[in-house]
């Protein structure tokens, strides 16, 4: 039995996931600037979950993980809209396509900082 084709393809599905986890404001990104940020295993169930703010790579790594598996509550939880901003020139090069495209789409800030 064959699913009916929708009319949309892989892609376009894959940015409507990342678009419904979206807040409606950067500034509704709380999170912590400094400190251990220990995420919880819906977000991500293997590997390192402990991430050290202080250390670049390490808050790479949580803002990365974070924008590609959390839902909405986990975002406004963990990611820190100005920290986000400062990062977003390196950080849309990780997100992926998607990721990157639906942010900057609905932000258009971070398109205008990675322009800069």
């Amino acid at each position: 039995m064959s699913v009916p084709d929708a009319g949309f393809d892989d892609s376009v599905l894959y940015r409507m996931k990342f678009a419904r986890r979206l807040p409606a404001r950067l500034a509704e990104l709380t999170g912590p600037e400094h400190g251990v940020v220990e995420l919880p295993l819906h977000v991500v169930w293997s590997g390192l979950r402990s991430f050290d703010l202080d250390q670049p790579r390490q808050r790479m790594g949580l803002y990365r993980t974070v924008l590609a598996e959390g839902t909405r509550e986990d975002l406004c939880r963990f990611l820190n809209s100005e920290l986000l901003t400062s990062l977003w020139p390196v950080l849309r090069t990780l997100a992926g396509p998607s990721v990157r495209a639906v942010w900057e789409n609905a932000f258009p800030e971070l398109h205008e900082r990675a322009a800069a």
